[in-house]
C-alpha cells in the first residue's frame, strides 16, 4: 500500500491529479465568443431515462444533466471537495445527525418556495422507493425531518462521515411537493435548475426551455434538446455535422475522424471508469472460482486495449485502476496463459455442454467487438461463447434477477458518491442494490462495513484496498480496460465543462455563440 498520508489531509482533492481515473475534467470550451442568449442548443446523450423519472433511478442523472435537477450539496471536481449547492451549509451535530441549512431565495420551476419542508418530503420520497437509491436508501439513511424552516436534520442507524457525499447524488435531487401528486414523478415545472423541462419524446428526447427565474443567476441558453442517442457513432456523425453540438461517449472508433473534423473539439477525461465483463457468480459454472480464474488466464488485454479501443484504453488491473489512491501496489494487468486457463478449466471439473451467453450493450459501440475478441479468446481454451447485443434497459431486469451468463457493462466507481463506497457497497456486498455479480462473501462484506464507519480518509482508503485484493482474488469479474470519458464540442459552444461523471452538462454558463 502506497503512503497515503497527504491524501488523508486533503481528502478527496487527491483524486483530480490522478493519471488514469481522475475527476478534474478534460478541458473546456471557448470563451473569446460573443455568446448570444437566443441560442438553443442540442446535446446526444447516450441513455434514455427509465422508470417513468423516479428519482431513485438512473433517470435523475438525465435531469441532472441537462440543467434540471439539482441537490443540496455537490462535487466539484476541480477542488475536489464537497461544496454548497441548494444547502449553504452543513455540521454533524450528534454521531448519528447531520443538519444542512436550506438556501434563502430558492423557487421551484412552479413558482412554489424551496423549504426545509419540501427538502424533507423529497429525500423522505426517495427513501420510500420500492428500489431506493443506491446512494441512499434505509440501509444508511434512518430519516429525514425539518427541525425548523431552514434546517434539514439527517438521521443515519450507525456513525456515517460520508453524509455530504450522499446528499451530492444526482439521486437526491430535490423537487417541488407537486411532483409527488400523482402516481409518479413529474419533473416537468418542478425542479429548482436552470433549464426547465417542457415536452419530451419518450426515449427520444427531452425539450427544455431557459428558468428565467433561476437562482443561481442569468441563463445564458434560450433552451436545449437532450437527444437519446444509444448509437456510438450515431451521436459522432452528429456533432461532426452540426446535428448535435454536444455529444457525451464517443466511441474510440470514432475518435480519428472527429479529431480531424473542423468545428470540433475532442475532450477527454480521465475517468474511474472500467469496461468489465460481469460474471453471474450466483449460478453455474460461474460459482467456481477456478472456473472464473480460467476464462482471466485466456483473455488478451493488452491486444483488446490496442485493437478495439485503439490505445484508449490502458488494460485493467482490477476492480480500481493502478493510479487510484486506494488501489494496492501489487496489482497489475493479468498476462494471457492459455494453458493455466485449460488447468484451471480441468480443476474447476468444466464441460462445455452449453454455449455462454455474453450480452453486449449496444450503448456502448464497442462492445461488439469486444464480445468478439472475448468469444475468439475464450474459444481457444474450449469455452464455447454465444453473443446477443441488447440495449441496457431491455437487458438490466433479467441480470439483476440472476438470470444470465455474462454481461459487458461499465461502471464509473465514483458515480453513486464521490467516493468509491457507495460502488463497493452497492456492487458487490451480499445484500447490494445493484450486485450484478452476485457475488456474496462474508470477509468483504465485513471490510466495506467497517469502511463506511470509517472517518480518517487514510485508514478507509486501506480498507477499500483489501476490499479491491478481495474481489480480484476471488476473480469475481474480468475488468478488461480503464477508459477514459470523451466528449465532442462544437467550437461555438462556450463555457462548457466537460465532467468525467456526465453529471452536469447544461449549466447557466454554458452559452452558444450566434451563427
Amino acid at each position: 500500500m502506497r503512503k497515503i498520508s497527504q491524501i488523508a489531509a486533503i481528502g478527496l482533492a487527491a483524486l483530480t491529479a490522478l493519471t488514469g481515473c481522475g475527476l478534474s475534467g478534460g478541458g473546456t470550451t471557448s470563451t473569446d465568443k460573443a455568446a448570444d442568449t437566443n441560442q438553443r442548443i442540442v446535446v446526444d446523450n447516450f441513455r434514455a431515462p427509465v422508470a417513468n423519472w423516479a428519482l431513485e433511478s438512473d433517470a435523475a442523472y438525465i435531469l441532472s444533466l441537462s440543467g434540471c435537477l439539482e441537490t443540496l450539496t455537490k462535487y466539484d471536481a476541480a477542488q475536489g471537495k464537497v461544496v454548497p449547492f441548494l444547502a449553504t451549509e452543513w455540521k454533524q451535530v450528534s454521531p448519528l445527525e447531520w443538519d444542512f441549512t436550506i438556501r434563502d431565495g430558492v423557487k421551484f420551476q412552479d413558482g412554489t418556495d424551496l423549504t426545509a419542508e419540501s427538502v424533507a418530503a423529497a429525500l423522505n420520497s426517495v427513501l420510500k422507493a420500492k428500489v431506493p437509491a443506491r446512494a441512499f436508501s434505509p440501509s444508511i439513511v434512518t430519516g429525514v425531518q425539518a427541525t425548523d424552516a431552514k434546517t434539514v436534520r439527517v438521521t443515519t442507524p450507525a456513525e456515517s462521515p460520508l453524509v455530504p457525499f450522499r446528499l451530492a447524488s444526482v439521486n437526491t435531487g430535490i423537487l417541488s411537493p407537486a411532483a409527488y401528486q400523482g402516481a409518479t414523478v413529474d419533473p416537468f415545472g418542478h425542479c429548482t435548475g436552470p433549464f426547465t423541462p417542457v415536452s419530451e419524446k419518450a426515449k427520444q428526447s427531452l425539450t427544455l426551455d431557459r428558468n428565467a427565474s433561476y437562482w443561481g443567476g442569468d441563463v445564458q441558453l434560450a433552451g436545449a434538446e437532450v437527444r437519446f442517442i444509444t448509437n456510438g457513432a450515431t451521436r459522432a456523425a452528429q456533432v461532426q455535422t452540426g446535428e448535435a453540438d454536444i455529444s457525451l461517449s464517443i466511441p474510440a472508433s470514432a475518435l480519428s475522424s472527429l479529431q480531424n473534423a473542423p468545428e470540433v473539439s475532442v475532450l477527454k477525461a480521465d475517468s474511474p471508469r472500467t469496461a468489465t465483463l460481469y460474471m453471474n457468480n450466483g449460478r453455474a459454472p460461474f460459482n467456481n472460482v477456478d472456473f472464473r480464474k480460467a476464462l482471466r488466464s485466456a483473455l488478451d488485454l493488452e491486444a483488446l486495449a490496442a485493437s478495439v479501443y485503439e490505445g484508449a484504453a490502458a488494460p485493467a488491473a482490477g476492480p480500481f485502476a493502478p493510479s487510484e489512491p486506494w488501489a494496492a501496489d501489487s496489482a497489475t494487468a493479468p498476462k494471457q496463459d492459455v494453458e493455466a486457463a485449460k488447468k484451471l478449466l480441468a480443476s474447476a471439473g468444466y464441460t462445455a455442454d452449453r454455449p455462454l451467453e455474453i450480452i453486449a450493450i449496444v450503448e456502448r459501440a464497442e462492445f461488439a467487438d469486444v464480445a468478439t475478441v472475448i468469444q475468439d479468446n475464450l474459444k481457444a481454451i474450449g469455452v464455447p461463447v454465444s453473443i446477443q447485443a441488447k440495449e441496457y434497459a431491455s437487458a438490466e431486469p433479467d441480470v439483476l434477477a440472476g438470470n444470465y451468463d455474462m454481461i459487458l457493462s461499465q461502471r464509473n466507481r465514483l458515480i453513486d458518491i464521490a467516493d468509491p463506497i457507495g460502488f463497493l457497497t452497492a456492487d458487490y456486498t451480499c445484500k447490494g442494490t445493484y450486485n450484478l455479480s452476485h457475488f456474496c462473501n462474508a470477509e468483504y462484506d465485513q471490510v466495506i462495513a467497517e469502511a463506511a464507519r470509517t472517518s480518517n480518509t487514510e485508514d478507509r482508503y486501506k480498507l477499500y484496498a483489501k476490499a479491491g485484493e478481495i474481489l480480484d482474488r476471488e476473480a469475481v469479474n474480468l475488468w478488461l480496460v480503464n477508459e477514459q470519458a470523451t466528449d465532442a464540442v462544437r467550437s461555438n459552444v462556450l463555457n462548457y465543462v466537460q465532467d468525467p461523471l456526465a453529471r452536469y452538462v447544461l449549466t447557466a454558463q454554458t452559452a452558444k455563440a450566434g451563427s
